[in-house]
């Protein structure tokens, strides 16, 4: 068997760039398999962490999933709000630990507004229980404050002590700015990869102040109270759009989602942040097996192309394939030969492939989770690596079967008969 491969080795190096290629064509096809694998992990992952320690998510009533998409993503509108009667109730309850109220509606050139209380940056965690961290600056204190996400600072160039309005609605529907009210930047929060970052943090009585002289959704006619002036008005909140809860003990979920969702005043909605995520994921899941589908087509495009190199070589091996046979080689050893060749270069691809996935990792990871919260660290290979690895292994194996064994059924005398 070592003198076989031995052959095998020799022979293929003496078709060193062809199956070079090929090789690198299987290494990339790998390298995708696997990367793709893994940002379906690491975005699955990101995903269900972007709130921790969460135990209910409370809004009006409406479908489980937009109430996780616009509490937690930012993404979408809230059908309705609550009450703020209605939440000082919630938070009432004797099971409820902690709160954050949300209140959604306004943005900054495109980034979404929160208004919230300092039970936000003390309570709201993501990851494995990772709290908020400020990177620059402190928590807002004063009405006209603001702590941006890092994103926001990032991309639009804020630093500590700048002055931005906000926008009345949200993204490219915004109606009018907020001028005459303008905010201060007194924080800016690390990068968590996660909503939080491309959030503008400010007050649940900034939210109410720079509304005193807007009514159903416009500028009060002749109507403008100074930013100065605010504080003489009340400025507790009428309306939330959400708030995130924890409890004492989570064994008592149930018994409050039961209690909110059956609450007289007016329709709540209590859902479990876990569940809601689920659901979310099985709505995306055709995206991510379509991911997974392309990857496997390059894949098969790689290890057809190794197929047809050796089917090519055939032609100009048969010379060297019949010496082999003339001196004690049997079908079976050229069938094996060639076989042996053809698992060889998928395996070698799979070992390029691999360092490859690792280099991107070490080149690539730090931003892509600083940026989109993909963790693509170096790490040892996972059991569902090795299971697509085993199975590359397994197709390009019964690939190079095929040019063996029409190798096989060749006689002695065409390979010593010159073709005319």
């Amino acid at each position: 068997m070592s003198a076989l491969l031995r052959i095998a080795l020799l022979s293929a190096w003496n078709r060193r760039l062809t199956l070079g290629l090929t090789l690198l064509s299987i290494a990339l096809a790998v390298t995708l398999l696997l990367g793709v694998e893994r940002s379906r992990v690491a975005a699955r992952t990101s995903f269900a962490q972007s709130v921790s320690g969460t135990d209910l998510i409370l809004g009006a009533r409406t479908s489980p999933v937009q109430l996780l998409l616009y509490s937690v993503f930012r993404m979408g509108g809230a059908t309705n709000n609550i009450g703020w009667d209605s939440y000082q109730d919630v938070t009432r309850h004797p099971a409820v630990a902690w709160t954050i109220p949300i209140a959604l509606g306004d943005s900054h050139r495109g980034f979404p507004v929160i208004g919230t209380n300092d039970a936000y940056f003390e309570h709201f965690r993501y990851g494995r229980g990772r709290a908020l961290e400020l990177a620059e600056g402190r928590p807002f204190a004063g009405i006209f404050e603001t702590v941006l996400g890092a994103e926001v600072a990032r991309r639009l160039g804020y630093r500590l002590g700048e002055s931005i309005t906000l926008s009345h609605g949200s993204g490219e529907l915004k109606v009018a700015e907020h001028g005459d009210k303008p905010f201060t930047v007194v924080g800016i929060l690390a990068p968590t990869g996660t909503p939080v970052d491309h959030s503008v943090h400010v007050s649940l009585e900034a939210i109410e102040a720079i509304h005193l002289d807007w009514q159903g959704g416009a500028p009060m006619p002749g109507v403008q109270i100074a930013a100065e002036h605010v504080q003489k008005f009340d400025l507790s909140p009428k309306t939330l759009t959400a708030a995130l809860i924890g409890l004492k003990n989570r064994a008592a979920v149930f018994k409050v989602q039961r209690h909110i969702n059956g609450y007289p005043d007016e329709p709540l909605l209590a859902v479990l942040p876990g569940v809601a995520l689920d659901e979310l994921w099985r709505v995306v899941a055709l995206v991510e097996q379509a991911l997974i589908g392309i990857s496997v087509l390059v894949v098969a495009v790689g290890l057809a192309g190794l197929v047809a190199v050796i089917l090519a070589s055939l032609g100009e091996r048969r010379r060297e394939l019949a010496v082999l046979r003339s001196v004690g080689a049997g079908p079976r050893h050229i069938l094996a030969l060639l076989a042996l060749e053809g698992g060889a270069v998928t395996l070698a691809g799979m070992g390029l492939g691999l360092l490859l996935l690792k280099l991107l990792a070490w080149t690539a990871g730090p931003l892509l989770e600083a940026r989109l919260g993909l963790s693509l660290a170096i790490q040892g290979v996972t059991l569902a690596e090795l299971k697509l690895l085993g199975a590359v292994a397994l197709t390009g194996l019964a690939a190079s079967l095929l040019p063996a064994v029409l190798a096989y059924r060749r006689a002695l005398s065409d390979g010593l008969t010159p073709r005319l």
